[in-house]
């Protein structure tokens, strides 16, 4: 099965030295190393946006781009933004706030079935409202 990989979890393993990671952190980085190894990593146009964003060395952007270049994007469909809006209106109701991009991640993996490999505690809040699932490393 695959699994769609969230933003800070993309950083740890590309934006971030390995020598500044907690045991914890590796944990994590080696673990999707795994999944990429397996060809289960999936990496969607906003996460990509959001990893690229903020590098200023022109030089690092190009070089991590590349990389994730080696990541097709999923077609995101349009009942994927329809779910998405669904999503946010949900856990609004229930006092969940959340990011457009936040809620497009969880509907993309609902809609494929996949789980949803992140370190971000807001989604444990809408995996309370939405049938999102948690990736779980091994």
């Amino acid at each position: 099965m695959n699994v769609l990989v969230d933003t800070p979890v993309w950083s740890l393993a590309f934006r971030r030295r390995a020598a500044r990671l907690s045991p914890a952190e590796e944990t994590l980085r080696e673990e999707l190393g795994e999944l990429i190894r397996e060809g289960r990593a999936e990496l969607v146009g906003p996460v990509r946006q959001e990893i690229l964003s903020g590098i200023r060395d022109e030089m690092q952007f190009q070089l991590l781009r590349e990389r994730l270049r080696a990541f097709p994007d999923p077609q995101i469909e349009l009942e994927d933004y329809e779910h998405a809006a669904r999503g946010g209106n949900l856990c609004r109701a229930k006092g969940i706030a959340g990011s457009a991009t936040d809620f497009l991640i969880t509907a993309v993996a609902v809609r494929r079935g996949w789980p949803v490999f992140t370190t971000d505690a807001d989604f444990r809040l809408y995996s309370k409202v939405l049938p999102v699932r948690l990736y779980q490393p091994r």
